[in-house]
């Protein structure tokens, strides 16, 4: 499966953006999907992940009622709509997607097997 994500940007604190995972080669259906970040000179990190049922979501503390994951099967893509955006959510952040990740790995990356190039959101004060 191949990952695009798009939908960064420069925003001001408080404003939102949402970012689009849009897959091809398989559906998204029965896959986990997962939104990581990697802000400069810092570990990638979990954001956000929704199970492969699709009715599961879980998310970092830092994001937790900010951020909502969504997914629209018919477009076979996976949003992160980021909310109340803040400084320190600036980062390039990645999505990924896995078939056999159980709920308690959502959380680590080297569970995911396909990546999705990054994009960019830069938050300013």
């Amino acid at each position: 499966v191949q990952l695009q994500a798009c939908g960064g940007g420069v925003v001001q604190a408080g404003e939102s953006l949402r970012l689009s995972c849009l897959a091809s080669g398989r559906t998204l259906r029965g896959v986990a999907v997962g939104w990581f970040r990697q802000a400069p000179e810092k570990e990638r990190e979990f954001v956000a992940a929704s199970d492969r049922t699709g009715g599961g979501t879980i998310f970092s503390n830092s994001v937790k009622g900010r951020f909502t994951i969504s997914r629209d099967n018919a477009k076979n893509t996976v949003y992160l709509q980021m909310n109340n955006l803040k400084p320190e959510d600036t980062a390039v952040y990645y999505c990924a997607a896995g078939a056999s990740i159980i709920t308690s790995s959502l959380r680590n990356d080297v569970a995911y097997a396909y990546w999705g190039q990054g994009t960019l959101v830069t938050v300013s004060s």
